[in-house]
This record gives structure tokens, C-alpha cells and sequence, in this order.
């Protein structure tokens, strides 16, 4: 499964990818109440980049990942939070043991979730919903490094329907908020690095992904920023009806 094909690189994944603006979590919390003594559920933590933020705001969080190799990270990153445990397990084969939460998080991980028992179970086990993520923006004028590096995705891998351009900064906040910029500033080997850990390229065999992420790197001769716009979705959960009721 793609799902946990990022195991395979679980220590460039945690070196490689962006994390969350605080402002994210300052408001998440005003938004559900989340605080000291509060419990969190948290949805494919990966190596911890959203759980700590989340155990620092006083909450106690059970975070949940399905490749053993990042959830091995985590434990590691996060052994001096004692109030965060993290358990090894897709979300739908998950033993709740009977524990239910304030809110439950998925920070860029709820696509990789069954979109039909994947709610269901939510509203089972949480009064929120919270969905965080990070979406590649690009600005009139400034470097794209799609569009400097098209050719080399058409040599190694044409017409792959996974290349283009990322949306226009301006186009995205045009949409509903809130939003919170990000920006990670790479080199070339850095900007390799990102790439070996993005789903596009997981997906592609390593005779075609490593050239060409080298030939990408190669093209890059400066540092360039990479803009992200984060997203915060909150939502109110309703418990399913018992059956029969």
C-alpha cells in the first residue's frame, strides 16, 4: 500500500519535509477547546512533525501510524513528551480499546483514509474533527521548479499525469480559509531529497525516480523557496445512531 511506502524512507521523511506554522495549532485550540488535560487522537503522525505541537498545548495524544519504521521514529523524536503514546496501526484496523477524544487529527494524512468507514469511525471516537495540511503554491515571477525541470520529467517518466504545475498562491487563498503560509528554502540535493519522499515519486521504480531526482538536482544552482499554504478544517462530529435505535 502507498500508504506505507514512506516507511521505506522514514529518516528522509522526517529530514526532508516540511512542517506545520504554529499559528495552526494556537488556533485549533480556540477553535475546539483543546488544552491542558485534553485528549487527542492523532491520524498517521508520521515521525511526530503535528504531535508535538499538539502534546505541548497540555494535551494528552495517542498517535497512530501505520509504518513501523516511522512510528519507530516517533517514539524516538517524542520520548521526553510522557503524556504521548504512539501505536503502530492503520486507522480502520485500530483497537480503540474503549479510549474516545476530544479531537481527532490528521495532519496530511486523512487522504490515505477509507473516505467511507473513515468518517464513521471518527464520529465514533471524537467531538472534532481537525484536518491539517500543506498545499505547493507557486508566484508570478519567482522560480517554479516544475516548469524549470518539465523536460527532465518528460524525459524520465513522459507523460506521466502526476507532473504540472502547482496552483497560484493567489488562487488558493481565493478559496475558503483560513490559511497559514510556509515556506522551506532548498537547495538541490534538498530539493531531491523532498521529492524521494513525495507520492508521485515513491510511486515510480528506482531506475526512473533516482535519475531523475539527480538530474533535478543537478539543475537547481541556487537556493529557491518552496511555498506552502497550510489549511485547518474543524468540524463538530455527531455520533452515529446505535443500529436498531
Amino acid at each position: 500500500m502507498l500508504d506505507t511506502v514512506f516507511d521505506e524512507v522514514a529518516a528522509l521523511y522526517d529530514r526532508a519535509r516540511p512542517t506545520y506554522p504554529p499559528e495552526v495549532f494556537t488556533d485549533l485550540a480556540a477553535l475546539t477547546g483543546l488544552g491542558p488535560g485534553s485528549r487527542v487522537l492523532e491520524v498517521g503522525c508520521g515521525t511526530g512533525k503535528a504531535t508535538r505541537p499538539l502534546a505541548e498545548l497540555g494535551c494528552s495524544v495517542v498517535a497512530i501510524e501505520p509504518g513501523p519504521r516511522l512510528s519507530a521514529l516517533a517514539r524516538e523524536r517524542l520520548a521526553d513528551l510522557p503524556d504521548v503514546v504512539v501505536e503502530t496501526s492503520t486507522f480502520e484496523e485500530w483497537d480503540d480499546r474503549g479510549r474516545r477524544f476530544d479531537v481527532l487529527v490528521a495532519a496530511s494524512s486523512w487522504h490515505w483514509v477509507d473516505p467511507v468507514a473513515g468518517p464513521r469511525r471518527a464520529a465514533e471516537l471524537a467531538g472534532h474533527l481537525a484536518l491539517i495540511d500543506n498545499t505547493v503554491v507557486r508566484r508570478p515571477g519567482e522560480p517554479e521548479m516544475y516548469a524549470a525541470t518539465a523536460d527532465l520529467h518528460e524525459r524520465f517518466s513522459p507523460g506521466n499525469p502526476a507532473w504540472g504545475h502547482p496552483p497560484l498562491e493567489d488562487e488558493v487563498l481565493a478559496g475558503p480559509g483560513p490559511w497559514y503560509p510556509l515556506v522551506q528554502w532548498l537547495d538541490g540535493p534538498a530539493f531531491a531529497d523532498l521529492l524521494r519522499t513525495q507520492s508521485p515519486y515513491r510511486r515510480l521504480d528506482p531506475a526512473v525516480r533516482e535519475p531523475l531526482v539527480d538530474a533535478v538536482a543537478a539543475r537547481i544552482r541556487e537556493p529557491f523557496p518552496r511555498r506552502y499554504l497550510c489549511s485547518l478544517r474543524v468540524s463538530r462530529l455527531t455520533p452515529p445512531t446505535p443500529a436498531g435505535s
